[in-house]
């Protein structure tokens, strides 16, 4: 496979500044900026998915013997498990853009999708970043080829999303030689198919740390499997470590120093994840049209049918967003790491950190997308009525397999607190002019309401931007009070984090709708593009949701009069002109009935 595709440059703007600062179409990037050898390998990956993966789909929620490991060693024969793994170790090395184009396009079937993702992305990586050059070349040539399949284990039974308490223990031989490790482990995924896992324990009960585990290590007993609600066909074990002995050499990192393994990793696993769900997304809005278009009711296709058409619209828009939101962090960390040079001259440590710098656009990924396919998939089965409720049909599982995503890769409400914190220690750190940009909003917010409407503009999408700057500023105002109120207690305050993180979402969101459908029309494709219909749906959306959550944190900050300022203010910044929302969805909808899929497909 060839490894020559590179995306088109785009701006590595700093991590969290779509808050404060503006950007313009070129420099984003976009899924139509896609090079003609990235859509090839997109098209390439799709066509496994479909000729190999989903006929299996039988065997795989049935756990059949050798199902999964042998579609992974078939992928791996194709060079899809081989991504992220530099060419010196048996991999392609490839560009993040790509690497997660072919995690989208794979992600048809959620068993298959996850077994994947955790093989490819949190099963390898650590070894890619932190393991030693006899550990790589131990282990990530067979890694690429999947003769061995990679496992994460971190998650204990009363440790899931507060990693840092973990019991599981390491001892250091009294000769240095090995260490041994006693612990269980719970939740991994791979844990029964795994030949090698990232396990996490605290050495003399202190040392936060990891090591590389071997599957037929003495001491090491693999659960049985655990029947899930979803995501049935993939393998999720409890990991039992008693005395488990392994050499000195299998530390992994530093010792002490196995959190930045674990949460440097989720970084790009969050942004994988949220991949995946657009793949996911993408096959079950196609299901939908097409059930949509093949149904009749009252002597007609139910696809003519308003509600329905509304269903598919939302489906669309979200899809949209999160795709736009995607593929434009992706191509500020492609061009983050491009600054390094090529892969020979980077260290491990500065991958990282380029890739640390956009840990919030991650948790808004992994929050926004997978409650994205949440919302698609229930449509799915709303539209289906009764077909969609029974196992013969494929909407029942994508239902059951979708919930998941909100529990991975650290719960959206963990990721929810990690956007808003991040962010206010950015700025409290001086690392991100937030502060001042807020300080600078509630000055102007204090002063007289002006209600001159201004000349206008004649902008793509103007109305569309002027909603963008006021949720902006909503953002900033409801952050403000919060701050002024709580100072350093805000953390404290998680639902007010998580209304923040949510309108901060939106804002992500919105923009990179925005951005994304400019650039289309200014390369003349704004016609023919439902584009510019999602955006104008997303951008009433997001004014609502955004309207909402700022009530409910000046509610929980302020009282009385100082109240009923803050909510005068509220309403002046979420004043807007209404979209005709109707048309808006039967416009999208009709671009979705006649591509019978989400209608911005490339592949």
């Amino acid at each position: 496979m060839s490894t020559e595709a590179k995306p088109v440059a785009a701006l590595a703007a700093k991590g969290g500044s779509f808050l404060i600062e503006s950007r313009t179409p070129e420099e984003v990037f976009t899924p139509e900026d896609l090079s003609e050898e990235q859509l090839q390998m997109a098209a390439a990956v799709a066509q496994f998915a479909r000729d190999e993966v989903l006929p299996r789909t039988a065997d795989i929620e049935a756990k059949k013997a050798g199902a999964v490991p042998g579609l992974l060693r078939k992928a791996a024969e194709l060079g899809f498990t081989a991504m992220d793994i530099p060419e010196e170790y048996g991999g392609l090395g490839l560009d993040k853009t790509t690497s997660s184009l072919v995690t989208e396009h794979i992600s048809i079937q959620a068993s298959f999708s996850t077994a994947y993702g955790a093989h490819v992305g949190i099963g390898t990586l650590p070894l890619v970043w932190y393991g030693t050059e006899e550990q790589k070349k131990r282990y990530l040539p067979r890694l690429a080829s999947a003769e061995l399949i990679g496992a994460y284990a971190l998650s204990e039974a009363t440790s899931g999303s507060d990693a840092m308490n973990i019991r599981a223990r390491a001892t250091l031989a009294a000769d240095g030689a090995s260490y041994t490790l006693n612990g269980e482990k719970m939740w991994i995924t791979n844990g029964g198919t795994a030949g090698l896992y990232t396990v996490f324990a605290k050495i003399d009960g202190e040392k936060f740390s990891a090591f590389l585990v071997e599957r037929d290590t003495p001491g090491l007993t693999v659960g049985a499997e655990e029947h899930k609600m979803g995501i049935r066909g993939s393998s999720t074990c409890a990991l039992v470590l008693q005395d488990c002995k392994i050499p000195a050499a299998n530390l992994l990192g530093e010792a002490g120093k196995g959190h930045h393994i674990a949460f440097n990793v989720l970084n790009m696993g969050r942004l994988k994840l949220g991949v995946a769900c657009i793949g996911g997304a993408r096959l079950a809005i196609s299901h939908m049209v097409r059930y949509a278009k093949e149904r009749k009711a009252f002597g007609k296709s139910i696809a003519e049918f308003g509600l329905v058409q509304r269903k598919i619209a939302a489906s669309a828009t979200r899809m949209y967003a999160a795709e736009s939101m995607t593929y434009r962090t992706l191509g500020m960390i492609d061009a983050s790491l491009a600054q390094l040079g090529d892969e020979s001259g980077r260290s491990s440590r500065d991958v990282q950190k380029r890739i640390e710098e956009y840990a919030v656009e991650c948790s808004i990924l992994k929050v926004y997308d997978s409650e994205m396919i949440s919302l698609v998939v229930d449509e799915l089965v709303a539209t289906m009525g009764g077909y969609g409720f029974v196992e013969e049909y494929p909407a029942e599982r994508f239902y059951r397999d979708a919930r998941i995503n909100r529990i991975f890769e650290g719960t959206n409400e963990i990721n929810r607190m990690i956007i808003t914190g991040w962010l206010m220690k950015r700025a409290m750190a001086g690392e991100l002019p937030l502060l001042k940009a807020i300080k600078a909003l509630m000055d102007e917010v204090m002063q007289p309401p002006s209600f001159d409407e201004g000349e206008g503009s004649d902008e793509k999408l103007a109305r569309e931007g002027e909603i963008l700057a006021a949720v902006k500023k909503i953002a900033l105002f409801a952050a403000g009070v919060a701050s002024q109120r709580y100072m350093a207690g805000l953390q404290d305050q998680q639902e007010i984090m998580a209304d923040l993180a949510d309108i901060i979402a939106q804002v992500y969101a919105l923009e990179s709708a925005l951005l994304r459908a400019r650039k289309l029309a200014s390369a003349g494709k704004g016609a023919a593009s439902p584009a510019a219909a999602m955006t104008g749906l997303l951008a009433d959306e997001s004014m609502g949701l955004a309207e909402q959550a700022a009530r409910r944190v000046l509610a929980a900050s302020a009282e009385g009069d100082e109240l009923r300022t803050q909510l005068a203010i509220l309403r002046r910044l979420a004043r807007f002109v209404p979209e005709d929302t109707v048309k808006l969805s039967r416009t999208i909808a009709q671009h979705c009935i006649r591509a019978e899929r989400y209608p911005l497909s490339l592949v």
